[in-house]
């Protein structure tokens, strides 16, 4: 059978490529994805006819009300991992913005096609170094919400953490499955980048603005602090971040 000659759309490579298309492309597609608590949709993003991706929508008004986080913060919350992992240079939260959606406002991040079936607990193993780091990143955002399917492994052999949007909290509130990293010395490599970011946070620079555009004041601050004592324990302090009533999530994976 011969097929008709059709223009062969090449996807975006480099992350700058990508966040144009997440911030500007047309939404071509938009189908709801059927797991989780909080609606969440897959869509396909293009560009001019040319640049196509894959993405995750959260939209604000579709997250469900919680206890112990404002409403509609949900999708701040992922956007700002974003931009505290890139200030890191860690570069493992997949490119995120915050626009309009088919729902309204929401989040949408890079998709990232990863092998099915693998997380935190097949990882640990064999990727250690990238799921220590990411062990000081949720001690740093206080995240809430480590599953570990929120650990994936890219078709690449990248490791990406994903699902952010109960981060940020003002007090102890982590809930973590990677408790094997607790009291762990941190790396004097990991370290200079914490180091660098509070000094970062010293002179005011860009990403304490923009973060300032999505968190209060207090989260802010609190991040600060968790930041400082990290830095000054040398190890990873999950003891001291952990919630008091739960401190794993739930379900586990």
């Amino acid at each position: 059978m011969r097929h008709s000659k059709e223009k062969k759309v090449a996807p975006p490579v480099s992350q700058e490529d990508i966040l144009t298309v997440l911030e500007f492309g047309c939404v071509d597609t938009c189908d709801l994805v059927s797991t989780g608590s909080n609606y969440t949709f897959h869509v396909a993003l293009s560009l001019d006819g040319g640049r196509q991706i894959s993405a995750i929508y959260k939209p604000r008004q579709g997250e469900a009300p919680l206890y112990d986080f404002l409403p509609g913060t949900l999708y701040h919350r992922e956007y700002a991992a974003y931009l505290v992992s890139q200030a890191l240079g860690w570069d493992f939260v997949p490119p995120t913005v915050i626009r309009d959606g088919p729902h309204g406002i929401g989040v949408i991040q890079h998709y990232i096609d990863h092998e099915p079936g693998i997380n935190y607990f097949n990882l640990r193993e064999s990727h250690p170094d990238e799921l220590f780091r990411m062990a000081v990143f949720d001690c740093l955002v206080c995240n809430a919400d480590r599953k570990g399917g929120h650990c994936i492994k890219g078709r690449d052999g990248k490791i990406w953490s994903i699902d952010h949007g109960l981060t940020f909290h003002h007090g102890r509130k982590m809930r973590t499955v990677m408790w094997d990293f607790c009291d762990h010395t941190i790396p004097g490599e990991l370290t200079r980048d914490l180091q660098r970011l509070l000094e970062g946070f010293s002179r005011g620079n860009d990403l304490v603005e923009r973060l300032a555009g999505v968190l209060s004041r207090r989260e802010v601050d609190a991040l600060r602090q968790r930041l400082e004592l990290i830095i000054n324990s040398s190890v990873i302090p999950m003891r001291e971040l952990a919630d008091p009533w739960r401190s794993v999530p739930w379900p586990l994976v």
